[in-house]
């Protein structure tokens, strides 16, 4: 996907040089933003998205609106679970401290957050994200965001965030390296009523989670593997999940297998 990289129109040089080393890490243009405004720059370079640097992080800017990284919910289900509430993907994990979780469709990383303060200091969270686009946006927000309490930063600077393919990734690890192996793809019938997830949907990789990357993932967990889907999805009939959690009126389940 063709992409640029720019700043704001009146950028400092903290915002320059983000945007020029994120240019060169991704081998993608910089371009001077001048006087243009974003339709223009896509315009004159053929780029579809534009990574922008400004007011301290990295915005994408897609034909269908603007992503930026934000905790979102992975705030309130923190909360929840620090007053003692379940969440269900926790649960779904089997999630305790210490343990180690490999989220392979990071996108903006609300899971892996969670997943990381259930963990702990401990703990280990890995997040691979197959788009470069996407992967620079969360990476830096994880590493930069400041508008959190001290528990919610701890958690997301815990996260090692990978711009990779989840495939690749899981092929050169060892046997049971993680404890958990995590799927959360595009669903294949999306939840159209969540239209903040147009932008994202952009940019992001459509690509169903393969039987090789099921059998992959299998081998790589020491406990368990947890597809999120739409709770009447066929996704998990058809990676061959034996067992379904998750709310009962909730349109989000989650298939779990489990490594006996």
């Amino acid at each position: 996907m063709q992409a640029i990289v720019t700043t704001s129109r009146d950028p400092n040089p903290v915002h320059t040089h983000l945007a020029e080393q994120t240019a060169q890490n991704l081998s993608i243009p910089y371009i001077p933003r001048g006087t243009l405004s974003l339709s223009e720059l896509r315009e004159r370079h053929d780029a579809p998205c534009i990574l922008v640097a400004k007011s301290g992080t990295l915005m994408l800017e897609t034909p269908d609106g603007e992503l930026f990284f934000h905790p979102n919910m992975s705030h309130l289900r923190v909360k929840n679970l620090r007053k003692g509430q379940h969440d269900n993907m926790a649960q779904a994990m089997g999630l305790a401290p210490g343990m180690s979780v490999l989220d392979c469709t990071l996108g903006f990383g609300a899971d892996a957050i969670v997943a990381s303060f259930v963990t702990g200091a401990e703990g280990r969270v890995v997040g691979l994200e197959k788009s470069p686009l996407i992967a620079a946006v969360t990476a830096h927000g994880l590493a930069t965001f400041d508008r959190e309490n001290e528990v919610m930063t701890a958690a997301m600077r815990r996260i090692e965030a990978l711009n990779t393919a989840a495939i690749d990734y899981l092929r050169a690890q060892p046997d049971d390296s993680f404890d958990v192996v995590y799927f959360d793809p595009m669903f294949r019938h999306p939840l159209m009523q969540s239209e903040n997830m147009n932008p994202l949907r952009y940019a992001a990789d459509h690509d169903p989670v393969s039987e090789e990357m099921m059998a992959e993932a299998r081998r790589v967990a020491r406990r368990r593997v947890v597809l999120k889907e739409t709770s009447k999805s066929t996704e998990f009939a058809r990676l061959g999940f034996p067992e379904i959690a998750g709310g009962r009126y909730s349109p989000v389940h989650y298939g779990v297998w489990r490594k006996e």
